[in-house]
């Protein structure tokens, strides 16, 4: 290859490099300055991001678009976290704990986004659906490995988890620990806070 096409082929990539960069910092900016100020303006998040407001509207033609796309990618963000954590192979309990922590954290740096509604959004909705398949998934192999009993109802068991989730990510914005509280839910979730055996009547 001649030094005058590589110079062709990589500037293209810089640029692409240089956009997604840009599209990031707007996007991270967008989520600090709306949980601020739901109400907040494409000037003060250009303003957060750094960057000019024609800027913030060359990427995103209007304030519902800019929504859109910061729920589209903390979707992503939040698949991203439960596949970091395999949970299709890693030991059940493992990857169970792992998600947790991961998903914690996602919740804690992108909770506006992390809060708007996915069904409004086809391709956050897709992915939130494809996060759920994985749960039940792992719920399985969990169930499988003796670490959930064989009678217990999954989807019951993952919206469970889920809402264990929900409350630790509330603590996690007052600086508790994600690795802390990870552990803390999925005690909760595998052991309860009763005690063993079965209730006696009142």
């Amino acid at each position: 290859m001649t030094v005058q096409k590589q110079q062709r082929t990589s500037a293209p990539r810089a640029v692409r490099a240089d956009t997604e960069r840009t599209i990031r910092a707007i996007l991270e900016a967008a989520e600090r300055v709306l949980t601020a100020d739901p109400a907040a303006t494409m000037e003060d998040v250009a303003r957060a991001a750094g960057v000019a407001r024609t800027t913030v509207h060359r990427r995103f033609a209007t304030r519902e678009a800019l929504l859109h796309a910061l729920t589209d990618w903390a979707a992503r963000q939040f698949a991203d976290a439960v596949g970091a954590a395999r949970p299709d192979s890693a030991p059940p309990l493992v990857a169970l704990y792992q998600i947790t922590a991961n998903v914690l954290r996602v919740k804690t740096n992108w909770s506006f986004a992390m809060n708007r509604p996915a069904a409004d959004h086809p391709e956050a909705a897709r992915i939130h659906a494809e996060v759920r398949a994985t749960c039940i998934r792992l719920l399985r192999r969990a169930q499988d490995a003796h670490v959930l009993r064989a009678d217990a109802d999954l989807d019951w068991t993952r919206r469970v988890y889920y809402a264990l989730i929900h409350e630790a990510a509330a603590e996690t914005a007052t600086g508790s620990d994600p690795d802390a509280l990870a552990a803390r839910v999925v005690d909760t979730l595998l052991r309860g806070a009763g005690t063993a055996g079965t209730p006696t009547a009142m």
